[in-house]
């Protein structure tokens, strides 16, 4: 199986994305010392290198699902259709590559959604694997092992989708239902003073315990944005996005710069395409509140997230 093309796909409330990934030998890791020995017999055995999980292709398809869960309940006829183009061009791709999908998962918007039966038979005829809705805790806990699996075990997973937004220590993980998407229809594109109440109601039934002054990674299509438009980056590049610090002042001074541009100009920014734009600032605005209650001053962007989470076999 090594080095086979796997692939996953992660239907959210604002983008769904295909991975296809293959495990390959971490070269990186610390092989044990093979100098030969005067007893044969009692020398340690190479030990196999360790497996790391290698995106090949990654595709992001805009869906806003959670648009129409905010205003109808439901996910609508039309969107469904949308839906389901964009799971038949991710099979294209998949064949195209000749990736085994492992999986096909959905999250908050899907988990609200009055009518899931309808979009789980509409996705598995266009894909033709059957997708799964996920809770929130599990989510969070793929998501962890995901950025774990790449940057070891003590840190703090944020997650910040378009309906919900996930953290994860390890042993602690949960769901929130407040995301970039959902923000932006409640307060439009820039929160105005009504966001600071907003907060406060939020965090009411929130406990941080156990995951605040620890290492913070942040996760999903928030975090890739704002390290495009940081980096000015035009084009998505993992390897350059990957462990990339950001201190709450670049937070701040990024969050001013977009927030200055006109809705037209804050479109053509690297990251802000299709639509993200529109959520960009909702997002931003959340994610600085974490970081308060999380206690700390710098984090960290991380390309991982619950499409790897999929792919790793469970822990014991």
């Amino acid at each position: 199986m090594q080095n086979k093309l796997q692939a996953t796909v992660d239907i959210g409330s604002h983008s769904c994305i295909l991975l296809i990934a293959a495990f390959e030998p971490d070269n990186s890791t610390p092989q044990p010392d093979e100098t030969p020995v005067a007893n044969e017999s009692s020398a340690e055995q190479p030990v196999a290198p360790r497996m790391k999980l290698v995106p090949k292709l990654q595709k992001v398809e805009i869906c806003r699902l959670g648009e129409d869960i905010y205003e109808h309940g439901a996910i609508t006829e039309s969107r469904i259709q949308e839906l389901t183009k964009i799971m038949i061009k991710f099979r294209m791709d998949l064949h195209a590559l000749g990736a085994d999908l492992k999986a096909v998962a959905m999250t908050e918007a899907m988990r609200k959604a009055s009518n899931p039966d309808q979009v789980i038979e509409a996705v598995e005829k266009a894909i033709w694997v059957k997708p799964r809705i996920i809770t929130g805790e599990e989510e969070a806990n793929l998501t962890f092992r995901s950025v774990k699996e790449w940057h070891g075990k003590d840190i703090v997973t944020i997650d910040i989708g378009g309906g919900s937004t996930e953290l994860s220590n390890g042993s602690t993980s949960f769901s929130i239902p407040v995301g970039a998407l959902k923000m932006f229809k409640a307060m439009g594109p820039i929160p105005g003073p009504e966001y600071k109440k907003f907060v406060k109601e939020t965090f009411k039934e929130v406990s941080f315990k156990g995951m605040t002054k620890k290492p913070v990674y942040l996760i999903g299509g928030t975090g890739t944005a704002l390290a495009m438009v940081f980096l000015n980056k035009p084009q998505f590049d993992y390897k350059s996005i990957e462990g990339l610090e950001l201190s709450i002042s670049d937070l701040d001074a990024v969050t001013t710069r977009i927030t200055n541009l006109s809705r037209e100009l804050r479109a053509m920014l690297p990251g802000l395409e299709n639509g993200r734009s529109d959520v960009i600032i909702c997002g931003l605005f959340w994610l600085k509140s974490l970081l308060e209650k999380l206690r700390v001053e710098t984090f960290k962007i991380s390309t991982a997230g619950l499409r790897f989470g999929l792919l790793y076999p469970p822990e014991n």
